[in-house]
């Protein structure tokens, strides 16, 4: 019997309630809490099971409900007379191409696929690799693998071949479905050869391999075992939906590891739908009949969850970008693909605006169109610097939310939830934690730190629903990866702090603080001060921006390089920066340059003296310095030689004055 949603109910539960009320709701009765939320989705089986915790740190969400990704994405829209509402507005500047697909449409193409990869020998449980540009059609594969039951696994398109054949090695994917290339600016990305390579050096070998060919740039085909996409259709009857367990996978999507070996993050079919599209509208204030659009690409989580699935299973249409936000053809593409469309909201990354900043500082192209539609900039992915956010929100009087999530999360920990109620911006903070996450600052022994009080930021289990139950083939690796450190915890592997209005403040990596006679420092502060005082020096205002310490590209990069920088893995763990005041206004070019080096100086090689490394090294080294010397002595001297460096470095830089 199939269970729908009950529209009417959910928004009532939602729209009654504010933000403290609905939060506290999330985690003082979660099971409550999101036994409402999954009201509004579709059911085969509705679950009775909300939350196992019989096996901590693997808990289990709607583990007995029944439900189907592709359903919910499309068929639930068309079954409540939505089939001709636009699903995907396709846009490829880089070719020249624009294509409106309705629901009914793309369930068509999706069904008739489906079908295709049945034949193929694709079965409910296997793995499918989908390495494609942004191009509709992988979409479709995407949808089409839900549909059956097979978990898609995709790889950003142009990947390295020995990544590739990596995830292929640890999926054992059945099948993988390419194309023949895809575009960048100046040049033409020729996927096969990087597919042939990856199957020479993967150990495991797919069945078959599905390729699009692409009209201007057609790959030469291998016969035994090349298939080309129209001639996959050939004898393929539309499928219907596999039934499928809550708790059965969606997707993996891997992440590189720190051992050599690729992480795949897996999603739960159940919790990702019911998740997923509760924040369209709780966060990011988005209505069925809007036009919603995420500049990232499919091959990455802001991809997967904000360009393919939460606008899909809400009901509104998303935009499918095949461009670059620089040189298809120039700065100004993101505001006619807003205009042109009616785009309410975008979602991109910050090293996207700073290029169009640097490419058009004084906002020439935005001048040219119509944003009157335009309703808000939602930034993640790494730092946005507070100069970057100010810099849009006057040239577009548009409100700019710089919040914070993970690959493995699929969504928002942090956000300004603006469909349940705004908070004032705060830059460099990445607002509140949203309904569902109990985030907590945690200090080295584990206690929970005051605020203001820098820590590791963790989220206290469980994770709510449509976060990462575990990795692909891996239980062991996800318990001591992600759950030993602080037990009962999930560790973000970020530091910051909490302020006394409930702000979250992401500053760094913890691998990335910098322990300087007790005090942590994080890269996030140094780089502010650094930037503030790169911002604020006359002479170096027109050559140069921000420059960053922990992954983002300085906005005078070359254009090219700037687009280069859109194609790379977004690290959703780089949070927003602090936003320190620094009045240097009255700064010389020579002043400057004596306040910089003496902070730097004393900051380097304090962090090389106090280093737990070369204090161990010291430990080590001394004793046989001194031969038959007692420890005693060898600590003495240790203490004496560290002292005297000390000495020796403030007197140096005394000298710089």
């Amino acid at each position: 019997m199939k269970y729908s949603p009950n529209n009417r109910v959910f928004r009532e539960y939602k729209l009654n309630q504010k933000y403290n009320d609905i939060y506290q709701k999330s985690i003082q009765n979660r099971e409550e809490f999101w036994k409402n939320i999954s009201e509004n989705i579709f059911w085969y089986k509705k679950p009775t099971k909300i939350l196992n915790s019989d096996k901590p740190p693997f808990y289990k969400w709607f583990e007995d409900g029944v439900t189907n990704t592709c359903y919910n994405a499309l068929d639930l829209h068309i079954d409540e007379g939505r089939g001709n509402k636009l699903a995907i507005i396709y846009d490829s500047p880089i070719t020249g191409t624009k294509k409106n697909i309705t629901y009914n449409e793309l369930r068509d193409k999706v069904a008739l696929f489906a079908g295709a990869l049945k034949n193929q020998g694709v079965n409910k449980g296997d793995r499918v690799i989908i390495y494609m540009p942004m191009i509709p059609e992988a979409v479709i594969a995407m949808l089409a693998c839900g549909r059956i039951g097979a978990v898609h696994s995709v790889v950003f398109g142009g990947f390295a071949a020995n990544e590739l054949a990596s995830r292929i090695d640890d999926s054992k994917a059945k099948l993988l479905v390419t194309a023949s290339c895809g575009y960048e600016p100046g040049r033409t990305v020729h996927y096969k050869p990087l597919v042939n390579k990856a199957l020479e050096l993967a150990n495991h070998k797919p069945d078959k391999c599905i390729i699009f060919q692409r009209e201007k740039d057609k790959a030469e085909l291998d016969s035994k075992i090349d298939i080309t996409w129209e001639n996959a259709h050939k004898n393929a009857k539309p499928a219907e939906c596999e039934k499928m367990n809550a708790n059965e996978y969606a997707y993996i999507l891997y992440t590189s590891g720190t051992t050599g070996l690729p992480k795949g993050i897996v999603r739960d079919i159940g919790g990702h739908i019911v998740a997923l599209k509760w924040t369209m509208k709780n966060i990011y204030n988005i209505n069925q009949d809007d036009v919603w659009w995420s500049a990232s690409d499919i091959g990455w989580i802001v991809g997967h969850s904000y360009i393919v699935y939460a606008p899909l299973f809400y009901g509104c249409t998303t935009v499918l970008f095949e461009g670059k936000p620089v040189g298809t053809p120039d700065a100004g593409v993101f505001w006619r693909v807003i205009s042109e469309h009616k785009v309410k909201s975008l979602f991109t990354a910050p090293t996207a605006i700073r290029a169009i900043k640097k490419e058009d500082p004084n906002g020439e192209f935005f001048k040219k169109y119509d944003l009157s539609k335009f309703d808000k900039l939602f930034l993640a992915g790494e730092r946005a610097d507070p100069d970057t956010i100010k810099w849009f929100e006057k040239l577009s009087n548009s409100p700019v939310i710089d919040h914070w999530w993970q690959t493995e999360t699929s969504w928002a920990i942090t956000s300004d939830c603006t469909g349940i109620e705004s908070f004032p911006v705060k830059y460099g903070s990445a607002f509140k934690p949203v309904p569902g996450y109990d985030l907590k600052v945690l200090n080295s022994e584990g206690k929970e730190v005051g605020p203001g009080k820098m820590g590791d930021i963790v989220v206290k289990l469980p994770l709510p629903p449509g976060t990462f139950p575990t990795l692909w083939g891996a239980d062991k690796r996800y318990k001591e990866n992600y759950m030993s450190t602080y037990p009962g915890y999930y560790q973000t592997y970020d530091a910051g702090h909490i302020d006394e209005d409930g702000y979250v403040w992401i500053m760094s990596r913890t691998d990335d603080i910098i322990n300087v006679a007790g005090h942590r420092l994080s890269t996030g502060a140094i780089e502010e001060v650094l930037a503030e005082l790169n911002q604020d020096s006359p002479s170096e205002q027109n050559q140069s921006e921000n420059v960053s310490m922990t992954g983002s590209e300085p906005s005078s990069m070359p254009v090219n390089a700037a687009n280069d920088m859109m194609d790379m893995e977004p690290d959703l763990d780089i949070p927003p920066q602090m936003d320190i005041e620094y009045d240097s206004s009255e700064l010389t070019e020579n002043t400057w340059m004596k306040k910089m080096k003496k902070p730097l100086i004393v900051l380097v090689l304090c962090f090389i003296v106090f280093n737990p490394s070369v204090r161990q090294w010291l430990g080590n080294s001394l004793p046989r310095v001194f031969g038959t010397a007692s420890g005693m002595m060898a600590r003495q001297g240790q203490v004496l030689l560290l002292s005297t460096i000390v000495g020796v470095l403030f007197f140096a830089t005394n000298l710089l004055d």
